[in-house]
């Protein structure tokens, strides 16, 4: 089958991420993107991504982590354009550099939006031009700065007939699901905390990812306690029989830990539970998941049912914000009426 072209908009440290799990590349240039080494606008651009992926140091040519076939990146665009530039090269000098990103969506099967540090708040100008051709779209987490963002970018993907997907790597992390797979072990669930990247959107969306992915969507309450070196988040399910009874705590500001390293742990009835997922050495696992899905969507031409849950983060975030500038408790449905989303 011809392979699905994509169009590569932000050329950042997610989308030279991705872009190697599912298109060809040099590993060489992916080492090495810039000669003499010096730091660039992204991470990626003075070689580091190259070690989570080729951990062989005996043979740098050989990738050690899985890879999802059936893709190639024909076009790419980056407001910085050395970024671009540089990442065609890693592609093999396959992909055209586009000068806006409008013209990326032109000729291609996929528009991928890639998004690593940043809030969201430019995913529905990025995405607009191509859901008005009718491409498939996948935009990077978070999927939107706002429910009203969030909202507009599914409807354009509804009146244009173009698919649209967007996801946390940690949501579908194999890791994270093994350690899901063990909850039956300590009986009823009783409280969760979670280890935390942070406060802002781009990090927050993780850790809310995982917790619906331990243990469902359906949060309530949101709720922050800040002191002066630290920042918790308190998520409450209210009186589900099903979800954690004292609710889960995401401990945000935690210093620092090797390559976003992940730590949970759940406390149940029986006993309990812990995990550390060695963050970007396991992730690669959980991005071929979602470009499986990626794949799955262009090939049926339908939105993933998992956008309900997306959603969900999206409020969360956004009763996140309001709590903090509040102090006070923020219910979901207050900022949101996510069902009239998911229709």
């Amino acid at each position: 089958m011809a392979l699905i072209r994509v169009g590569l908009i932000r050329c950042d440290t997610h989308g030279l991420w991705f872009g190697p799990l599912m298109a060809d590349h040099d590993p060489l240039l992916f080492q090495r993107p810039r000669f003499p080494v010096k730091k660039g606008q992204y991470s990626w651009m003075s070689g580091g991504l190259h070690q989570f992926f080729y951990s062989n140091y005996h043979n740098v040519l050989k990738m050690t982590v899985p890879s999802v076939e059936g893709f190639e990146i024909t076009r790419v665009w980056d407001e910085h354009r050395e970024a671009a530039e540089l990442a065609a090269t890693v592609f093999l000098g396959k992909p055209q550099v586009c000068e806006t990103f409008a013209e990326v969506s032109d000729d291609v099967d996929l528009v991928f939006v890639a998004d690593c540090n940043y809030d969201g708040s430019d995913h529905l100008e990025l995405a607009t031009p191509g859901l008005e051709k009718g491409v498939p779209t996948f935009v990077d987490k978070p999927f939107a700065d706002s429910i009203a963002s969030a909202a507009a970018i599914l409807e354009l993907s509804r009146k244009h007939n173009a698919p649209v997907y967007s996801q946390s790597i940690c949501r579908v992390e194999p890791a994270f699901v093994r350690f899901r797979n063990r909850l039956p072990e300590i009986g009823v669930t009783n409280f969760a905390t979670l280890h935390g990247y942070g406060t802002a959107p781009a990090g927050l969306v993780h850790t809310v990812s995982i917790t619906q992915l331990l243990f469902g969507p359906g949060i309530k309450t949101v709720e922050v306690l800040e002191a002066e070196r630290h920042c918790a988040v308190y998520l409450d399910y209210g009186d589900r029989p099903d979800r954690p009874r004292h609710g889960v705590m995401i401990n945000c500001d935690v210093g620092d830990r090797p390559f976003t390293g992940m730590t949970v742990t759940v406390i149940g009835t029986v006993s309990q539970i812990h995990t550390t997922v060695l963050g970007d050495h396991a992730y690669a696992h959980g991005t071929c998941e979602i470009i499986k899905t990626i794949r799955d969507m262009v090939s049926s031409r339908e939105t993933p049912s998992s956008m309900g849950e997306v959603l969900e983060t999206i409020a969360v975030i956004e009763a996140f914000k309001k709590a903090r500038a509040t102090g006070a408790a923020v219910a979901v449905e207050d900022v949101s009426d996510l069902q009239q989303y998911t229709q």
